[in-house]
């Protein structure tokens, strides 16, 4: 059997996997203040369902067991009437027109990203974030969409679409054509958002350069600013250009569940090498029908029920228990004299390291130091070196421990008995 050569040009393991062995390493070697680690790294989420999902677990789970109820294969682009909550609370509630078959339910949008390069010819030219979510990267590595990795860890094929402080972690339209681009707002890891007439920059050069922007919205639910796009398809052009990938995982608490999906519009279209024009939402909808038997009954009752007003009334609480997490580890890092963007429309604080200080150098004196777990910004691409990322996934007891910790700690000297942002000390 012959392996496929591509998964040996990934240039180092996958982020999180380091991020879990040097944790795993320290607090072998330092037991006594292992039991002190608050992981504020990867962006897990660490509070219950919803009440409303979790009775429709129950309930789904209850038909299965009779006679007269139990269901076996379901279509394996998701029951009619989930898809239907999905388009009708996303979008057409919105004044988005989205129809219930553009709708195809998953387990994911890290999945969805990934296997929607299976429909994806070769030699295609493509655009992703720098600093970016690593899944666009090395799942096109893995499917032979770039060269080998250059000593800074860039891969040839793969156009970089830089985002720094200066244009707010938001890249501009390059000059250059390019086939396909990955978009992902808010961004993870930087917590930006795109404005709507950036978006509408974005999706008028698609549509001249006949590129398919591919745009991860999985963090929407946590937008407040009421000015900016939910979804590329409120740029009523995007259904020439985009697909849209959604996920249940951080809105709905579905990371040990797993649901997403993604939206294909009916009027998007490839191209063949002879100049036909195909819609992708046939391959897609072939893709899922060939490759999956769908997502499991129990789960999509779980996705319909967060539609429901009890259902959205607890997403809406969970999203503003993780924001004002979030509210407090920024405003601790920035009394400690660090340099922030996110926080305000995302999970996430993006953070400058001191200047001269290698992000996985910080990371590991965080460690040492504080037991605080950080996710080091060269994990995610040449531009987000010199910078690291705080997840305000964590319990709101957890998040006021770490924000004591981290508002304690410099890069010289760590500072002992000062007065935190929350009120209390911490040595």
């Amino acid at each position: 059997m012959f392996i496929n050569e591509h998964f040996l040009k990934l240039s180092a393991g996958y982020l999180f996997p380091e991020i879990a062995r040097r944790v795993s390493v320290f607090a072998q070697e330092n037991p006594a203040l292992a039991p002190r680690i608050i992981r504020c790294g990867i962006g897990d989420v660490t509070e219950p369902l919803p009440p409303a999902a979790i009775a429709a677990l129950h309930a789904a789970v209850d038909e299965l067991g009779t006679r007269e109820r139990f269901r076996g294969y379901g279509p394996a682009t998701g029951y009619d009437e989930v898809r239907r909550a999905i388009a009708e609370g996303d979008y057409r509630s919105r004044g988005v027109e989205i129809a219930d078959d553009e709708i195809f339910l998953s387990d994911g949008s890290k999945p969805d990203a990934s296997a929607f390069l299976e429909i994806v010819g070769a030699g295609n030219r493509i655009g992703v974030p720098d600093p970016v979510y690593p899944v666009y990267v090395d799942t096109n590595v893995m499917a032979g969409n770039t060269g080998a990795a250059d000593d800074r860890g860039a891969y040839a094929g793969l156009v970089p679409l830089v985002g720094t402080p200066a244009n707010g972690f938001v890249a501009e339209p390059p000059a250059e054509p390019l086939d396909l681009v990955y978009l992902c707002f808010p961004n993870n890891p930087t917590g930006a958002v795109i404005s709507r007439e950036a978006l509408e920059r974005w999706v008028a050069w698609a549509n001249r350069h006949r590129a398919v922007i591919l745009y991860d919205a999985a963090y929407e639910a946590f937008i407040r600013d009421g000015k900016a796009p939910r979804s590329i398809f409120e740029i009523p052009e995007a259904r020439r250009c985009a697909v849209e990938f959604r996920s249940f995982s951080k809105n709905g608490g579905f990371t040990g569940l797993r649901a997403g999906c993604t939206v294909v519009p009916r009027s998007l279209e490839g191209r063949t090498r002879d100049g036909r024009t195909v819609p992708l939402h046939g391959l897609w909808n072939r893709r899922w029908s060939t490759c999956s038997n769908g997502v499991s009954y129990p789960v999509q009752r779980a996705v319909e029920a967060l539609y429901s007003p009890q259902g959205k009334r607890e997403v809406a609480a969970l999203i503003e228990h993780y924001m004002g997490n979030a509210a407090i580890l920024r405003r601790a890092l920035e009394g400690a004299g660090f340099r922030t963007w996110g926080g305000i429309d995302a999970p996430y604080v993006w953070v400058a390291c001191p200047e001269g200080v290698p992000s996985w150098d910080l990371f590991d004196r965080l460690l040492r130091e504080t037991q605080v777990v950080v996710t080091p910004g060269a994990g995610f691409g040449r531009h987000g070196e010199g910078f690291f990322r705080v997840s305000a996934f964590n319990s709101r007891s957890n998040a006021e421990e770490a924000a004591t910790r981290l508002a304690t700690f410099v890069v010289g000297t760590p500072r002992t008995s000062r007065r935190s942002p929350l009120g209390s000390t911490s040595a």
